[in-house]
């Protein structure tokens, strides 16, 4: 494996405990869950360096988690919208996601950015996910990228087409870093 490949990132949204499981393992609590018929929404604080909280809608009808990261001061990042390419999938009140490395960087009114479709390849290559895995992958980044951009690259407006509205938080507190 490269230096650069890691395994498949998961997971899990509790909304009967509001616990954020992440990728490390981290036990994360929850400020609010939102359980929609499209999606679920998360709002959680984050001792990121580089972030102080963190909001996500995930999709999985579309294979997308539509994040924005409220961005400490000095950390300059042009985006107002990162999906990931995800499997989601829902039990009861246990919402998981399986990323599927893909990733997407929307600046509403430019290009759409796509991002790691090395790393999918090199996942597929050395098994961590499979090829139906990543044809699912490659799928869900062409369908997103062709509806954004044909809705002059503003992601927002594509899901409203889909009769998807994504709420955000009017203003949010960021947690301390650390």
């Amino acid at each position: 494996m490269s230096a650069d490949l890691h395994p498949v990132k998961q997971e899990t949204f509790d909304t009967t405990s509001n616990t954020n499981t992440d990728p490390k393992g981290y036990l994360r609590e929850v400020d609010t869950f939102k359980v929609t018929d499209f999606g679920l929404y998360m709002a959680r604080g984050a001792n990121h360096p580089k972030f102080g909280y963190l909001e996500s809608w995930l999709l999985p009808d579309l294979g997308l988690r539509a994040n924005i990261f409220h961005f400490r001061e000095g950390v300059e990042e042009e985006q107002d919208f990162y999906f990931d390419v995800a499997d989601i999938d829902v039990e009861g009140d246990v919402w998981r996601t399986r990323d599927l490395y893909v990733d997407l960087v929307s600046l509403t009114g430019n290009p759409i950015d796509v991002l790691d479709i090395d790393e999918l390849a090199a996942a597929t290559s050395a098994g961590l996910i499979t090829a139906e895995e990543a044809e699912k992958a490659i799928d869900v980044t062409l369908t997103a990228v062709e509806g954004i951009t044909r809705h002059d690259d503003d992601a927002m407006e594509w899901l409203r087409t889909l009769g998807i509205e994504l709420i955000w938080a009017e203003e949010v507190e960021l947690a301390p870093a650390g």
